[in-house]
């Protein structure tokens, strides 16, 4: 009965708003209805409407979900400040790291449904119902390790906005023990996905020991890039708060992932450009394009300026306290991991394909129509619990107020 009094609490929340929140909702669902009637034409048509072939079977769904797998490992740079080290002024705000994991992880299994083809298989997936071939495939891993970190994250969450609403004192004997499993399962989800490539040794661009390491070391850069800027605006459309010393630390626990990624990214360009075996062609295409088929160097270049020039603005302590070169910093460092994730780390693996021929992919249109629905969805979700935590941990909303009412 308690429960169903906080929900109902939580709908009432979410349900009032001023003129800017309902239009923001309204613009994402038309972006869903949009991106739906996309969708549906794959449904009636099958995977044929998409451009995704015998030679690249992984095309952008899979990349959005290699990207958004790394968002949701984000939480851990606030909570590893925030509860190993008891640093208060992250303390205060990790529950959004937490959101974002759960909506992260949603959209990962929107992207896997949408490119298995038939929404009807991916009841394979779930354990002890379906046949997901657990523990031989590596997907099964991975949809594993997404779940328990999907349920953690889900539990912190309602526990302490439960708590909070009745005015209670959450025990941190609920709440520290699985906040402590979180960090190693958001590490344990990024390289279960890089396993996912490591385990295709057809493919030799992804047989690198060192994927799965840069895979973590974007993933601790590209979601508190989101959190960056969205702790900004929330401080000042809503009662949130926040001490700019925290935004700064985030910023600078960035600059440290960011490096490892550079150095591992170079080791990585040395290994291949001077050994110059067979295997340079998937690399060359990357940075270069094959003939005329230059459109992925564009993204790869671009990813790489982005990102090198996100690490300069963070190093520096002037332009990294400076709320300008900051926000530009993010964004950079944003687009920078999804350029890299959604498109120059699928396609090249799969061009040239393991016969030797040539099919240059782009998303089609349906791809992402789909992909736009996926996300619209994500952020109106992130929207709601975002609103329901900040009405009740930061503006008092809570069982007594409601009674009162």
């Amino acid at each position: 009965m308690d429960f169903l009094r906080f929900l109902l609490g939580c709908l009432k929340i979410i349900i009032k708003g001023g003129r800017v929140y309902y239009s923001c909702l309204f613009f994402l669902l038309i972006l869903i209805v949009w991106g739906a009637f996309g969708y549906f034409g794959q449904l009636q048509n099958g995977l044929i409407t998409t451009n995704m072939r015998d030679s690249v079977s992984w095309g952008f769904y899979i990349g959005n979900f290699t990207f958004l797998v790394g968002v949701a490992a984000a939480a851990v740079m606030l909570v590893i400040p925030a509860y190993i080290y008891n640093w208060k002024p992250i303390k205060e705000i990790v529950i959004f790291g937490e959101i974002l994991a759960i909506c992260a992880v949603i959209m990962c299994l929107s992207f896997i449904m949408v490119d298995i083809g038939n929404p009807l298989k991916f009841w394979h997936m779930l354990p002890f119902v379906g046949t997901m071939n657990f523990p031989s495939s590596i997907l099964s891993w991975d949809f594993f390790v997404l779940s328990i970190y999907f349920l953690i994250n889900l539990i912190v969450v309602v526990y302490l906005l439960y708590t909070h609403f009745y005015k209670k004192e959450y025990k941190k004997s609920i709440i520290i023990p699985l906040v402590l499993l979180s960090i190693p399962a958001a590490i344990a989800i990024h390289t279960v996905t890089a396993f996912l490539y490591n385990a295709l040794p057809a493919r030799p661009f992804w047989n690198s020991a060192l994927l799965a390491p840069r895979f973590l070391t974007t993933a601790f850069c590209s979601g508190p890039a989101i959190l960056l800027l969205l702790f900004q605006v929330l401080r000042k459309t809503t009662k949130f708060e926040i001490k700019d010393e925290a935004i700064f630390r985030i910023a600078e626990l960035m600059v440290y992932s960011m490096f490892i990624y550079l150095f591992f990214t170079i080791a990585e360009l040395f290994k291949e450009f001077y050994s110059d075996t067979e295997h340079i062609i998937y690399w060359k295409y990357l940075l270069f394009g094959v003939a005329k088929n230059r459109e992925i160097a564009i993204y790869s270049w671009a990813s790489i300026i982005m990102g090198t020039t996100a690490f300069l603005l963070f190093l520096i302590p002037t332009t990294r306290k400076n709320f300008l070169t900051l926000n530009i910093g993010a964004v950079l460092i944003y687009f920078s991991v999804y350029f890299e994730k959604g498109i120059t780390l699928i396609i090249p693996g799969f061009t040239p394909d393991v016969i030797g021929q040539f099919y240059f992919y782009i998303p089609s249109e349906t791809e992402i129509r789909t992909a736009v629905m996926i996300f619209s969805a994500g952020a109106l979700l992130f929207t709601f619990i975002s609103k329901i935590a900040i009405a009740i941990l930061f503006e008092g909303f809570s069982f007594e107020s409601v009674r009162k009412k």
